[in-house]
């Protein structure tokens, strides 16, 4: 629970500094992101997005989900909700049943963002890189609903449904 707190308590500060940050490895070896994450060929960690099963009610485009109750990854995309999967299987949900420790969320690139989430990215010159998995299905042993991560063997976009991986080039 420490650790969760020096993390948040990092990632808030470094949002406020309007810096960079590195996830699993030491420092940034781009300076075109925000956010940079383990990129070594034995990585085989993606980003798990948030289930909801009420969708956002004032989204921005680009806001990425996994929708519960339509069992679907989706992209909120001008104006609607755009499905990325098939349905898929969420009786590998885990539901967090306790209170939100940073409610307001975290914040990195723009201490003074309007859009709410967990996690928000904002910058005019900067952007985000996913974590870079080869073949993430033989590579994720076991992936969780929401998984997203970009597939370096197939250049794509790789999201986990519950039940399969879908990839997007």
């Amino acid at each position: 629970m420490k650790k969760l707190f020096l993390y948040i308590g990092f990632l808030s500060f470094s949002g406020l500094a309007l810096g960079q940050v590195a996830i699993g490895k030491s420092t940034i070896t781009n300076n075109s992101v925000l956010l940079e994450f383990d990129d070594s060929a034995s990585n085989a960690k993606g980003i798990i997005l948030p289930s909801v099963s009420t969708v956002p009610s004032a989204p921005v485009n680009g806001t990425f989900i996994f929708n519960a109750n339509t069992k679907k990854i989706e992209v909120y995309q001008n104006g609607s909700w755009v499905g990325l999967t098939d349905a898929g299987n969420i009786t590998g949900l885990y539901n967090n049943s306790s209170s939100e420790v940073a409610s307001a969320g975290v914040i990195i690139g723009n201490k003074d963002t309007a859009p709410k989430g967990a996690l928000v990215l904002e910058s005019d010159n900067k952007a985000l890189i996913l974590p870079k998995i080869g073949n993430p299905h033989t590579a994720v042993g076991s992936p969780y609903p929401g998984m997203i991560c970009y597939d370096t063997v197939s250049n794509s976009l790789a999201v986990f449904d519950g039940n399969v991986w879908s990839y997007w080039k």
